[in-house]
């Protein structure tokens, strides 16, 4: 497997960045860490992990103190690949957001009833209307926007700015405003002229702004911060897999239990059955079938001798293995792959800083401007209440709400209407990814097929048996093994012949077969190399069946009864039932489909016959089907990526959509963009037609808020709008991006 390998003289260091709220702070912390001479650091906003190359002499230290330097919390961590699996928001720090969101709309409501109602209507006002307005304002801007605010003020005191500063100063601005005109000035005595002079020259009390941009940004934060505590989950479960202790052997052959991070190159260790193995290696002694589906896709577990290569992840199944450690920690084939996520998730990352690049530029503007319409208007009124009441309007008007709402209401309304589609759309990556998506790339086993063995033909080649009696005797034999073909073989038997009878005398011959005997009858069941050692020779029509099922695809195996060939049995994995319509689905809305598989060439080739796919390629390692997917990529395609098992999470990370089988492991749903959840491969093209619906939506979301924006902010500065005005109009700016949003609940509704 290709992985990073460090310059001879540096040292690859990883630390956990707190504090970090939105995708310009990542930004700010690497341009920090790299102005360090000699040293080279990413930071991927998504995990919350700065990686940095730095050279032997810079300590870890230094990069934290750098790191606080600029505002936020650092620590130094030892073991890289656990750190990316434990980065992330921690559920007390969403608890906490949603503790705070929660109060925020138990006061909104009410708040802004009133507040409308006693601005109004001078005569509505009851004793102490303004105290149950403060007592109802002040918990959300002082106590739920307190995040907000601890974030403006660590901005100021470097400098630097952000959307929270544009928030934090419009909630404190709306608030300070509101008090005084309800405690310091002078109660109006004339009655208005109508509603419009009511409205314009209304008691500026803003509170129910302040709180309800509060709640709308404590909403974003929220579910943000909850899709940053999943961003890591592809790499908790690919660590998962890691062996955390291992049985190392001494000279003196005695067996010693070390944690894994522990062993060594060159380390002899034990692997039973059931145990995961450490590290990569060679076998020095032993025999097991292995499962390696987590690491190379191959749907049946491949034998394993004196000789053979084992990778770290995988599984042993049946026999004791004694392993010689070629590569451990970080140089390990798992350790590779989680570096594969990890940068395929820090480049999706990037993507998604442009709108806070833009909010560098936009905050500083309208508080410049906010500034300049209130000084202007100071001298050319001498009113210090219509210069406050305008600059107000500008940073109310320009409070990013219809901005914040434009991408997750369209992924909220378009999640639901996923979910009763069987799709699960993780977030705006994934629809971003859509807009030229031409090729998608299909894994086979779990993803175009069952992933379950069956025995798809059963073909008894000598009279003197019946299929019932093969049967009986065959899965009797197997029901003693752990094989995939013997379970199989068993399960099939069960459901023919019922109750099998008992085998004495089992033998389980890895990569061969087993025998046994069963009611004083001899049977072996496996390859014709295995009868060959028997003495039993099969016929030459016997072998061309044999090489017939396997030139379909399929594991063709024989059973010999008393030294007599009896029968040939064909297990297959079937190919599911939607796979076909699928891709001629996919065909007709002019995609290209292509199989990547890690199984052999001839099951490859079977599979994509069956369904439609004329482009192949087998036998693919995890880091092969990343190179396939990165070389269609270069040749300008955009590229889709369709899988379930561990094998595929880095091609899913690496592709531009990702999409992950329901039914697959977690660790490929975690590095997914796109969750298939019902068991129809048709939801493929239902996940890119509602992809594309959602992302046209949420652009038009964004070209309205922003087009807000620019339009609002000069009339405001004009004074044409009093605060209140501009706080409805930033209300009806939202209803427009959420009554936008919701015409995402009838895509596909003819399907």
């Amino acid at each position: 497997m290709t992985t990073d390998v460090t310059v001879p003289g540096t040292s690859r260091i990883a630390l956990a960045v707190t504090g970090m709220s939105c995708a310009a702070c990542a930004t700010r912390v690497e341009r920090r860490l790299n102005k360090v001479p000699g040293v080279t650091a990413t930071v991927n906003f998504a995990t919350g992990v700065a990686t940095v190359d730095a050279d032997d002499s810079t300590s870890a230290d230094l990069l934290c103190a750098e790191v606080v330097a600029v505002g936020y919390g650092a620590t130094a961590v030892t073991d890289h690949a656990r750190a990316l699996a434990s980065a992330g928001p921690e559920r007390d720090e969403i608890a906490d957001l949603r503790r705070r969101l929660t109060v925020a709309l138990l006061a909104y409501f009410p708040l802004a009833d009133l507040s409308v109602l006693f601005a109004t209507v001078p005569a509505a006002r009851v004793p102490g209307w303004q105290l149950i307005l403060v007592a109802l304002a002040l918990p959300v801007v002082l106590w739920s926007a307190a995040p907000l605010h601890r974030r403006a003020l660590i901005n100021a005191r470097h400098r630097t700015s952000s959307m929270d500063t544009l928030v934090s100063i419009g909630i404190t601005s709306a608030t300070l405003w509101s008090l005084h005109t309800l405690f310091l000035r002078p109660a109006r005595t004339t009655p208005p002229h109508g509603v419009w002079d009511a409205i314009w020259h209304s008691d500026a009390i803003y509170l129910e702004v302040a709180a309800g941009v509060t709640c709308f940004v404590l909403a974003g934060r929220y579910f943000e911060a909850r899709a940053k505590r999943t961003a890591g989950d592809a790499l908790r479960a690919l660590a998962a897999l890691a062996a955390r202790e291992v049985t190392v052997l001494t000279r003196d052959d005695r067996e010693i239990r070390i944690p894994a991070e522990e062993l060594a190159v060159g380390q002899r260790f034990l692997v039973r059955p059931g145990e995961t193995v450490a590290a990569d290696g060679e076998v020095l002694s032993g025999a097991s079938s292995i499962d390696s589906s987590a690491i190379t896709g191959e749907s049946l577990p491949v034998e394993a001798a004196s000789g053979s290569r084992v990778v770290g992840g995988t599984t042993a199944l049946t026999g004791r293995l004694i392993v010689r450690a070629d590569a451990v920690g970080a140089d390990t084939t798992l350790a590779g792959m989680i570096r594969l996520v990890e940068q395929a998730q820090e480049g999706k990352a990037r993507m998604q800083r442009l709108a806070d690049r833009v909010s560098a530029v936009f905050v500083p503007v309208v508080l410049a401007l906010a500034v300049a319409t209130a000084v202007t208007w100071l001298f050319a009124t001498g009113d210090a209440d219509r210069a406050g009441a305008a600059a107000l309007a500008v940073l109310v008007i320009a409070c990013p709400c219809a901005l914040g709402l434009a991408i997750p209401t369209a992924l909220l309304v378009a999640s639901g209407r996923g979910a009763q589609l069987g799709i699960f759309v993780k977030g705006h990556q994934a629809l971003e990814a859509t807009r030229d998506i031409d090729t998608v790339v299909l894994d086979k086993t779990g993803t175009l097929t069952t992933a379950t063995m069956t025995v798809a033909a059963a073909v008894v080649v000598n009279e003197s048996f019946t299929e019932t009696e093969v049967l009986r005797l065959a899965g009797a034999v197997e029901s003693a093994s752990e094989h995939a073909v013997a379970a199989a073989v068993t399960a099939h038997a069960r459901a023919a012949v019922g109750a099998l009878p008992t085998v004495e005398s089992f033998e389980a011959l890895p990569g061969l077969g087993a025998c046994g005997l069963v009611d004083d009858h001899k049977v072996l069941i496996g390859r014709p190399r295995l009868l060959e050692t028997h003495g039993v020779i099969a016929t030459e029509p016997i072998l061309a069946q044999v090489h017939a099922q396997q030139t379909a695809g399929r594991t063709a195996v024989l059973v010999a009864i008393d030294g007599t060939v009896a029968a040939m049995l064909a297990v297959a994995d079937s190919v599911k039932d939607s796979a076909a319509p699928a891709i001629t689905r996919l065909h007709r809305l002019g995609l290209r489909t292509v199989l990547l598989t890690g199984d052999n060439a001839q099951v490859a080739r079977a599979v994509a016959d069956q369904v439609g796919i004329s482009e192949v390629a087998a036998d693919l390692l995890p880091e092969d089907k990343v190179a396939r997917i990165a070389a269609l990529q270069a040749d300008g395609h955009r590229v889709a990526m369709v899988g379930d098992g561990i094998n595929d999470a880095a091609a899913l990370a690496t592709a531009d959509l990702g999409m992950a089988i329901g039914a697959g492991t977690d660790v490929a749903i975690a590095a997914a963009d796109i969750i298939l959840v019902r068991d129809d491969l048709g939801a493929v093209a239902d996940s890119v037609e509602l992809a594309h619906a959602t992302l046209r939506t949420i652009r038009g979301n964004l070209v309205w808020a922003f087009g807000y924006n620019v339009i609002a902010i000069p009339v405001a500065a004009l004074g044409w709008l009093n605060p209140l005005i501009a706080g409805a109009a930033m209300a009806f700016s939202s209803f427009f991006v959420v009554s936008n949003s919701l015409r995402l609940r009838r895509v596909l509704s003819r399907r």
